[in-house]
């Protein structure tokens, strides 16, 4: 199976100007290079065959004609080869010479682009020489002895996928064809390029793309010029780039003197979904409504016996990005908390907050967010309080951290043991102490929770939840126990992310003495600790040995949520991105997990409380996540075990 994705290529031939012939010959090799490591479709820069930069060459009929014989011998050479190649030349038609983009499968041309926008300003003088595509309407002509679409509004229909294409300065104009183009169907669009560089231009021309491919929801596969083209008075780097949604998937090396050829995976099934979840997407067809596009079909193979191999990067962590960019997305989830909890505060006029503080990641992160909140607001952190309730499994280690970071960030600490209470309580409800099942865990957690609500009525203050998004996704919290608050501060942060946060904090904004409580809370093991410790006093009950690795569950979550994919095609990205670090059978068995904790746990995400959005994946059951609580699972987990 391909699970929605085509492997697209952007090359850069070595380049004579003029030289027809040698032209058609490298971009020959690099067609045939691009089969072979599997691509689909390649794209080539604008005018290769005959060079961008021949000026008024363009006005000799000999350079004309010999682009067209090029262009014929290249699709001869090329004909025993499924992949499809768009390359660019001049075409004389109507008495105009129009820059042209042309479409190559099997032997044949499928169809001609002409480019819209016809630069004609500093260093540009195209208008000297072409015309805009503008000046024709979309027909069909008669070349090579076959009947050829040409106009700028053709979409090309594979089995894979839909693909439009646009010329270099299209891209920069204020409403580039791209736009029309995907609102027509267009899952992907090729852009044939002459793009020279100067200082600070490849930066922009980057953002466009990234911006363009955003905004459409679509692949963006670029190719422009480079080493071989005249540099009487410019330079063309020469960039091979892809782009999907907003998000770089490769790109050449810039000013290089080698040819380049860059491969990519662009995920068609991705680009689908988000046009369906996003609505506005729809609504902007209706700009299109009075334009015509003509679609033509390309019969190419497609392989259902073998998984693709990909060559683009699948993260592992999709929630927590890398480098630099980790520190801005944690400052700025940070501020978002801070904003959220600053706004009900005052809205409600409290003066006091309350947190359970359990020593671990989500407690602490929680009770961070409560100081920075408070001191943005000029309250005193003594309005804070922090309650630890010490039972049957807290061991020295998170006690003895919960005391240690109150004390560090100046909070008021209250200690409340629930032991006695618990005892008392499953005395009551004629529980053996020494059956450690749900009624021994859940009583626990309840009776917790009824510590911080009597308390924070009696303070007149707020139980702000420490429950995190993955514990939401999973069900792993007590219905009407760490379930339950006031206002829930961690509600759409995903358990991987939690430690960076914390870390964060420590490393950034805190004082040395919390920083080292800090930064031990980030290396203890997640528990709920309702489970005597063991013989040694270390954690006994430890959270990923019972519901299976965060890391593998948050990547199921965000694949899962923000894409919508298929139990198949997340088993397929899962097994890309943790190989080496978990088996087939191992995420297999975690995957199934998830979907049937998922389904099955959603009464409780319908009555959650309220709490901030931070990114583009939230169980809200008011905002991106409305699923009825009694849903049956049988269709997802049946493709589970068929895997």
């Amino acid at each position: 199976m391909n699970y929605g994705f085509v492997k697209v290529a952007s090359a850069i031939p070595s380049t004579r100007v003029a030289d027809c012939q040698f032209n058609s010959e490298n971009i020959e090799k690099l067609i045939n290079e691009a089969a072979k490591k599997g691509a689909g479709i390649v794209v080539f820069p604008e005018l290769s065959i005959t060079g961008y930069s021949c000026g008024d060459l363009f006005a000799q009929s000999m350079l004309i004609k010999e682009s067209l014989n090029s262009l014929e011998r290249l699709m001869s050479s090329t004909s025993n080869l499924d992949i499809i190649s768009i390359v660019g030349f001049p075409l004389e038609h109507n008495n105009t010479l129009l820059n042209c983009a042309a479409v190559l499968h099997k032997g044949n041309i499928i169809g001609i682009v002409p480019k819209t926008y016809i630069p004609n300003y500093k260093e540009f003088y195209e208008q000297r020489w072409f015309a805009s595509s503008l000046v024709h309407a979309d027909t069909t002509i008669e070349l090579f002895g076959q009947r050829v679409p040409l106009g700028r509004n053709i979409i090309f229909h594979t089995p894979a996928m839909n693909f439009g294409i646009e010329i270099c300065e299209d891209v920069w104009a204020t409403i580039p064809p791209s736009s029309t183009l995907t609102l027509a169907g267009a899952d992907v669009i090729f852009n044939l390029s002459a793009s020279n560089d100067v200082i600070g231009k490849h930066k922009y021309l980057c953002s466009i793309l990234e911006q363009q491919s955003a905004r459409c929801s679509s692949g963006y596969v670029y190719s422009s010029c480079g080493f071989g083209e005249s540099t009487t008075d410019i330079v063309f780097g020469g960039n091979a780039i892809i782009y999907e949604n907003g998000t770089l998937i490769a790109k050449s090396e810039r000013f290089s003197l080698d040819e380049q050829l860059v491969i990519g995976d662009i995920d068609i099934e991705r680009l689908r979904n988000e046009r369906k979840v996003n609505t506005s997407f729809a609504i902007s067809v209706s700009n299109i409504k009075d334009q015509s596009f003509t679609t033509v079909n390309i019969d190419q193979a497609t392989d259902e016996t073998s998984e693709i191999k990909l060559t683009r990067f699948i993260e592992k962590h999709p929630f927590v990005p890398k480098g630099k960019e980790l520190d801005l997305r944690c400052e700025e989830i940070f501020e978002i908390q801070t904003a959220g909890l600053a706004k009900r505060l005052v809205h409600t006029n409290a003066k006091s907050v309350v947190v359970g503080i359990s020593g671990g990641l989500d407690s602490t992160l929680a009770l961070l967010v409560c100081v920075r909140t408070f001191d943005k607001l000029g309250l005193p952190r003594e309005g804070i309080t922090g309650i630890t309730m010490p039972g049957f499994g807290t061991t020295d280690r998170t006690y003895n951290n919960s005391i240690s970071i109150m004390e560090s960030l100046g909070v008021s600490i209250k200690e409340i043991s629930i032991k006695d209470a618990c005892i008392q309580h499953f005395n009551d409800i004629e529980h053996d102490i020494n059956q450690h099942d749900v009624t021994y865990e859940n009583s626990q957690a309840r009776e917790r929770t009824q510590i911080l609500m009597d308390y924070a009525n009696k303070i007149g203050g707020l139980v702000i939840g420490t429950g995190d998004l993955s514990e939401l996704a999973l069900g792993w919290a007590t219905y009407n126990g760490d379930h339950m608050s006031m206002y829930g501060v961690n509600a759409s942060i995903p358990k991987t992310l939690v430690k960076y946060l914390v870390n964060w904090v420590a490393v950034n904004i805190v004082d040395e003495k919390s920083k080292t409580t800090l930064l031990d809370i980030v290396d203890t093991p997640i528990s709920p600790e309702l489970i005597p410790a063991d013989e040694n006093g270390n954690i006994k009950q430890k959270t990923e040995d019972l519901v299976g690795p965060y890391e593998l569950h948050d990547f199921f979550l965000y694949n899962i949520i923000r894409f919508g994919f298929s139990p198949a095609k997340v088993f397929f990205l899962a097994n890309i991105a943790f190989e080496g670090e978990y088996d087939r059978e191992t995420i297999k068995k975690w995957l199934t997990t998830f979907y049937r904790r998922f389904f099955q746990q959603q009464f409780k995400r319908s009555c959650l409380p309220d709490g901030p959005k931070v990114g583009s994946v939230s169980l809200s059951p008011r905002g991106d996540w409305r699923m009825p609580s009694d849903a049956s699972a049988t269709l997802w987990l049946n493709e589970c075990s068929k895997l």
